[in-house]
């Protein structure tokens, strides 16, 4: 049996609720689940509002216990978070802000020149120095003699 080019779903086919199926509440389709759930907030807010005490239940509104295997609520509001306390790091951002901190007192201490690198790095700047300036006496005693050759030339 042909159906043409576009198939429908095997499920079935659409079904439409009428004007009157509407009215009266009885159509097939299920509301959407986004305006159940906006709805339910809303009143789980108007009733956290009106509900300032913790209300707890059986027994535990009578005793205080301190179990520390009882499960305790996981949400937490934020109105009832300390902000004053801060967080502890983790094993690696400690370790990091420690290598952070050794690299700058590293780098502190070679501006110094208090570190062995640093001492030696100097040793040799020393020593370029020291030759260049030999280098540069050379040449100025080289250009010397030569001006006095040309001196001599012309006589």
């Amino acid at each position: 049996m042909g159906r043409g080019k576009f198939k429908g779903k095997p499920t079935g086919h659409r079904h439409f609720s009428t004007p009157e199926e509407l009215l009266a509440g009885s159509s097939a389709r299920p509301r959407t689940f986004k305006k159940a759930e906006v709805e339910e907030e809303e009143e789980r807010s108007e009733e956290e509002v009106e509900e300032e005490p913790e209300k707890r239940k059986g027994t535990q509104g009578l005793i205080e216990i301190e179990n520390p295997n009882l499960a305790k609520p996981k949400n937490v509001k934020a109105k009832d978070l300390v902000m004053g306390r801060t967080t502890e790091l983790s094993r690696r951002e400690r370790e990091e802000i420690e290598k952070q901190k050794a690299h700058e007192r590293y780098m502190k201490l070679q501006e110094q020149g208090k570190t062995e690198q640093a001492r030696k790095d100097l040793e040799r700047l020393a020593l370029i120095r020291k030759q260049r300036a030999e280098a540069a006496k050379k040449r100025e005693e080289e250009k010397a003699v030569r001006e006095q050759k040309k001196v001599e030339a012309r006589k």
